[in-house]
Parts: structure tokens; sequence; C-alpha cells
């Protein structure tokens, strides 16, 4: 099959427009004496964009985790396009796709070989792989670095790779993790066209950020605070649920319901191997 001169990266989303593309009820998440989620309750239906805000430590991550299948509740039930998170982990992972707030992309690999690897691992027909990795290099703009390694990249350039990867199998729908940190406003301009592109294709987005400004923009948000959640509809629904008035700001309404105390959050088993991992791993001294 011919590539075409420009190629536009569609998606399978398949969606059924009567059932939730996410659906979490009554999820809880304990680890020892500590509560981490506790009885989180939510829906996201198809072609959403869905916003989950929290403070550091509010169990936004926790949950983001459970639904990606890399952590199993201690009780309550998720569901991702229509599959259970706990029975059917592998349905699951076939029909989403994350971008991770750290980057994870193997450096020592160029771009091609990223895109390559993640269609293997992701059990894409071989003869297919070369036409969807071609495109995704051509839809990131990235193309005419294919093989340069990715330790030469910039943020942006890795960011639009990692958004390419997580589409090369076709999602239903899209995990968004912190999805512009580091990224200059040009890269976050670009990164957010690219979502919306998807966005009219239907496919459903659901993005953790502290980024307020990118919260205005969703379809709806849920707040969560201390492992419950505090809130949850569009964001003007909530200036005026919350505070009474339709001319506050998005970040207004999280610092009431939050309050304004700093928290700090202790690095958790993956956030120390990830930073072992960019000290060089077994070579650190």
């Amino acid at each position: 099959m011919r590539i075409a001169a420009r190629p536009q990266l569609t998606v399978d989303i398949s969606p059924d427009g009567h059932r939730p593309a996410v659906e979490a009820r009554e999820l809880v998440r304990r680890f020892g004496d500590l509560v981490a989620v506790n009885g989180v309750s939510f829906e996201v239906m198809p072609g959403e964009l869905f916003g989950f805000l929290g403070p550091n430590g509010a169990g936004k991550t926790t949950t983001h985790r459970i639904l990606t299948t890399m952590l199993a509740p201690t009780s309550g039930e998720a569901r991702v396009a229509g599959f259970d998170v706990v029975r059917e982990p592998e349905r699951v992972r076939y029909r989403i796709g994350v971008v991770f707030q750290e980057p994870a992309l193997d450096d020592r690999l160029t771009a091609r070989e990223n895109l390559e690897l993640h269609a293997i691992l992701y059990r894409v027909r071989r003869k297919w792989i070369r036409q969807l990795v071609e495109e995704a290099l051509e839809w990131a703009e990235l193309t005419p670095h294919a093989d340069r390694l990715v330790r030469t990249f910039s943020g942006g350039m890795k960011r639009r790779l990692e958004l390419a990867r997580a589409l090369l199998h076709r999602p239903q729908v899209l995990f968004l993790d912190e999805p512009t940190a580091g990224l200059d406003p040009q890269g976050r301009r670009r990164l957010w066209n690219q979502v919306a592109v998807l966005r009219r294709l239907g496919m459903t987005v659901f993005v953790t950020t502290h980024n307020m400004q990118e919260a205005e923009t969703c379809d709806r948000v849920a707040i969560i605070d201390r492992g419950r959640i505090v809130a949850q509809g569009s964001p003007s629904e909530l200036k005026v649920q919350t505070l009474g008035r339709p001319d506050v700001t998005l970040e207004d309404v999280f610092l009431h319901l939050t309050g304004r105390a700093l928290r700090d959050e202790e690095a958790d088993t993956r956030d120390m191997l990830l930073e072992f991992g960019r000290r060089g791993g077994e070579l650190t001294r």
C-alpha cells in the first residue's frame, strides 16, 4: 500500500456513545496504612477531553496507574474502553495510548527504532509496521530526524515522538500525564494542536495536569484531594458551584477546594528507578 505524501494519522476509536470510555466506581487503593485513593468514582464519555487535577500526594497518579493497568486497586472497579482493568488488562492495554510525565523513550535508539519496538510489543502485524512507522514520523514532523539517536533530541521533539508512539497502534483512549511539563510555549501549542486533531476524530483524552490554563480547555474536570473527588463538572460549572461567580479562574476554584499550603510528595520506587536511570544506571558512582 502506497503511503500518502502527507499521511494523516487515523484512530480506530470505534466508540459507543452510550457507554463511558473510562469508568471508575468506588476505587480504593491502600499502601499499608495509607489510603491513597478513597472511593473515587467518575465517568469519561467517548470523545471527551477530561482533566484530572489535584495537588501533590492527592491520589491522581495512583488513579492514573490503576486506569492504565500499572497498579491494581485494593477494591472498587474500573473499566476502560469497556474492559475491566483487573480482569482484562491486556484488552485495556491494546486500546489505550499513554504519554508519561517522565520521558519513557529509549534514548540509545533512534526515533524509528523506538517506534518499531513499540509496534512489535503491541503485536502489530509485521507487514504494517513500516507504513505505520513512516506515517507516525511524518505526523510528528520527525521524518528528517528518523535515524538520529533520541538522546540528541530536544524536549519538544521527544514529546512529539512519545505522542506519535502512543498513537501508533490506534488506541481508543489517550492518557496524558503532565504532557507539557518542560516544554516551551511553542512546544505546548504544537502538542495541543495535535491533540485537537485527534479529538475531531473522536478520540477520548484523559489528561492529568497541574497547568490550570490547559485544564480550562477541558470539557470536564475532576479535582481530587486526599484521595477523594471533591468536585467534578465543566470548568464553568465548577466556578459557579464553588465560588458563585463565572468570572473567576479554575485556579481560584482549585485553591479554594484544596487549600494554599504547599504539598511535598516523597519519591516512590518508580521515581527512584527513573532517577537512577537518568544518572547512568549501574554506572552511577
